[in-house]
């Protein structure tokens, strides 16, 4: 039976902090607004440690204590040096003992900790309020997001929830959005993108089909949509819709929007499908979606039958004939009914984009599938190409469709 994970002390030399001096640093700050609106500075939290210390504080006490109370009032505290790797894509803790990190092979539990479980709710509670949200006893849980909390360049998307709810102790879950940067000779290079299927890509961006990108989280989406993007004739004008700034696609006429969450007040949401809405007004070539997860499905399908073609987004899906399900899921939430929605799916998207992760944790296209519609009123994804498998007898469908578009 392997031991426990080390609890790591962030106050380094000094083997633990006393908490009331933690309380009373907190309140001074606060009551003084020392720092300013934003985070405390060394100036100010040296000055609360040295008067709020009893007797005299030497200067290695002084910093022992700074170091900690650093991580107890600025960015992610423990999980700093997690957030600080460029490979980490997720951070999950259960209680202040058990934390996880996926750097893109799969979760490993790692050597971090904390002091106890007020420390880690403490963070939790921290992390909430910079996403402008409440956590406490009337709130046990919370989901907002989090602006480059560790200055790494990157968004992060935050849940947590606490006890009693949260039986094993405070959960934590940080997702790290970092833009997307992979162009679309780099995922052919590092075998993402394989070699077989990238004229056939190359020949659905550029011929104007419009198509959906599925796959699990963590699985490469994005990623994939980024690089796609990117082959895009620069004559084009893109919008992109999302939830948080992933989509960094190395075109020279691409439009950003961004969703925002309502503030602690319940005011100032700006939903994705709002931002869809205003897409149309903005004179685009293709409409992107970075990830369709709600009632902007309805929105999205109708732009794609108003002639944008081309047009693109991603899905949560762990395979192509998944898709229409998960389709019909959604629609509902905006009001549409399961036929209408076949209907507008079939006429809107042309082929689906399937990504996933191989044994080894390797993230790439697994599958493409074509949008098809025979004598049944329901939609059906037909296999075109298996990473397995090779091409199916359906590329011939795909293949005159192309033809059609020339």
């Amino acid at each position: 039976m392997s031991a426990p994970p080390r609890r790591v002390s962030t106050a380094g030399s000094v083997p633990a902090i006393d908490p009331a001096l933690v309380d009373r640093v907190r309140e001074r700050l606060a009551a003084r607004g020392d720092g300013g609106p934003g985070v405390p500075t060394v100036q100010s939290l040296a000055a609360a440690i040295r008067a709020e210390s009893p007797g005299v504080i030497g200067d290695t006490d002084l910093l022992a204590a700074l170091r900690y109370l650093q991580t107890e009032f600025v960015g992610a505290g423990p999980l700093e040096q997690l957030l600080a790797d460029p490979n980490t894509t997720d951070i999950l803790v259960v209680g202040p003992d058990a934390v996880w990190v996926d750097r893109g092979t799969g979760l490993q539990r790692t050597s971090v900790g904390f002091e106890d479980e007020a420390a880690l709710r403490r963070l939790a509670a921290r992390l909430a309020l910079g996403a402008g949200r409440r956590l406490d006893d009337a709130q046990p849980w919370v989901d907002g997001q989090l602006c480059d909390i560790g200055r790494h360049g990157a968004m992060v998307r935050l849940h947590a929830i606490i006890p009693p709810v949260a039986a094993d102790g405070t959960c934590l879950s940080l997702r790290v959005l970092r833009p997307a940067r992979q162009d679309f000779a780099s995922l052919v290079d590092c075998g993402a993108l394989p070699a077989p299927v990238r004229d056939l890509v190359v020949e659905i961006v550029g011929k104007r089909l419009a198509f959906l990108i599925a796959g699990g989280t963590g699985a490469g989406k994005t990623t994939l949509l980024n690089g796609l993007l990117g082959i895009v004739d620069p004559a084009e004008r893109i919008v992109c819709v999302e939830d948080a700034p992933e989509l960094r696609p190395q075109h020279p006429h691409t439009v950003r929007l961004v969703a925002r969450a309502a503030n602690t007040e319940g005011a100032g949401e700006v939903p994705l499908r709002a931002l869809v809405r205003q897409a149309l007004r903005m004179r685009p070539d293709r409409i992107v979606v970075g990830e369709v997860r709600g009632a902007e499905v309805v929105d999205l399908l109708a732009a794609l039958n108003t002639g944008h073609d081309g047009c693109a987004g991603t899905v949560h899906a762990n395979s192509a004939a998944e898709v229409p399900a998960r389709m019909e899921a959604l629609a509902a939430l905006g009001g549409l009914n399961r036929a209408a929605l076949h209907s507008q799916l079939a006429a809107a998207i042309q082929v689906v984009f399937v990504v996933g992760r191989d044994r080894d944790g390797a993230r790439g296209l697994t599958q493409i599938g074509l949008v098809s519609r025979g004598d049944s009123p329901l939609v059906e994804i037909v296999p075109v190409w298996r990473r397995t498998t090779g091409f199916a007898p359906s590329l011939t469908r795909l293949r005159a469709l192309l033809a059609e578009r020339s």
